[in-house]
């Protein structure tokens, strides 16, 4: 891998699918993630308030990656969560060291 850099990143999936269906959510990002990088950790922080309504729903089931990957990636990333019906939000932060 080229030019590498650690990343963040926290979705929201929708809290009002089955439980099997969040699952599989997560372990479709957390599979797209080690197939183009290094997946350092995924913590799911499960199901939470949010701030402000989206879509008429209150609760979103939060999960948190934090992964190393090529300059290139996060940009496929945004655009399959932005494809990805059951994911309400996204956001991916570059960390610095």
């Amino acid at each position: 891998m080229a030019n590498v850099n650690k990343y963040e990143s926290v979705f929201i999936v929708n809290a009002t699918l089955e439980q099997e269906a969040i699952d599989n959510t997560v372990n479709r990002f957390k599979a797209l993630v080690e197939a183009n990088g290094t997946l350092e950790s995924v913590d799911e922080w499960g199901k939470r308030r949010m701030a402000y309504p989206i879509d008429d729903m209150n609760e979103g089931y939060y999960v948190l990656m934090t992964f190393t990957a090529p300059t290139d990636f996060p940009a496929e990333l945004d655009r399959v969560y932005n494809i990805t019906e059951n994911v309400i939000r996204s956001i991916i932060i570059a960390k610095k060291d």
